[in-house]
């Protein structure tokens, strides 16, 4: 595992992200500008790492060094392609297992998804560049290091990413309180991804009308909703059940 570290001015990060390491997110101060902005922008762009343009005040709280109006996070796991991982577990003779991650914000929660990712066989997490909880030391704590375990897939739009499931032959599903059709009543020992969203907000419409199915969670009590670590352990361990079966 890396070690967790700061990425601190501007020829640093360029070298950083042109030797293939990792970035999880850059802070740019506002208003910045020169030509070695330009490029780290553009690299940026090619290795699909966030940018997020901040006060020099929130740069300065992150640390007091020299920092030329550029801060970047040093990733704590690699993230891949997703063409490349669907490859690999189908050239594997593997039926494909993914999560996507919409809207998940809690690290706890995220590490907890991918131990029981893991544990249920899944191969694969794919979450977008922005919006979800940053891969952290409290979710590689929380994931007890499943987050090293299983391939993270980071994509700049998860409708892309389902588009590009779709054309390998992976139904997608996604998971939906008021849905019809109930989680044993899917084929999850096809090859397929499950969507979970968050617990405010749910799955994305758009998202939730490019699925093949949505599904819900039987449940004999009436409660608002369940955690969505739970949930997904829940549907999880119904897919691994299938599969084995």
């Amino acid at each position: 595992m890396k070690k967790s570290s700061l990425i601190i001015g501007r020829q640093p990060l360029i070298e950083a992200i042109q030797s293939g390491r990792a970035i999880d997110k850059i802070l740019f101060q506002k208003n910045i500008s020169g030509d070695s902005v330009g490029l780290i922008r553009q690299l940026a762009d090619e290795k699909r790492i966030p940018i997020q343009y901040v006060p020099p005040e929130k740069l300065n709280a992150v640390s007091r060094s020299n920092h030329q109006g550029v801060i970047a996070f040093a990733a704590l796991v690699a993230y891949l392609e997703l063409q490349q991982v669907i490859d690999h577990v189908l050239s594997a003779g593997e039926s494909p297992l993914f999560i996507m991650l919409d809207g998940i914000t809690d690290v706890r929660n995220i590490g907890g998804i991918a131990r029981t990712a893991v544990c249920c066989g899944a191969q694969a997490i794919i979450i977008p560049d922005k919006g979800v909880g940053a891969l952290n030391e409290d979710a590689l704590k929380s994931s007890a290091g499943a987050l090293e375990k299983i391939n993270i897939c980071r994509v700049n739009s998860l409708m892309k990413a389902v588009d590009e499931l779709h054309l390998n032959g992976i139904k997608v599903f996604a998971s939906e309180m008021t849905a019809k059709t109930k989680l044993h009543e899917l084929a999850f020992a096809e090859p397929c991804c499950i969507i979970m969203g968050s617990e405010d907000k749910g799955v994305f419409a758009p998202l939730m009308k490019i699925c093949d199915d949505k599904f819900s969670i039987p449940m004999v009590g009436e409660f608002e909703s369940l955690n969505v670590s739970v949930a997904t352990g829940i549907i999880l361990y119904e897919a691994m059940k299938q599969r084995m079966t």
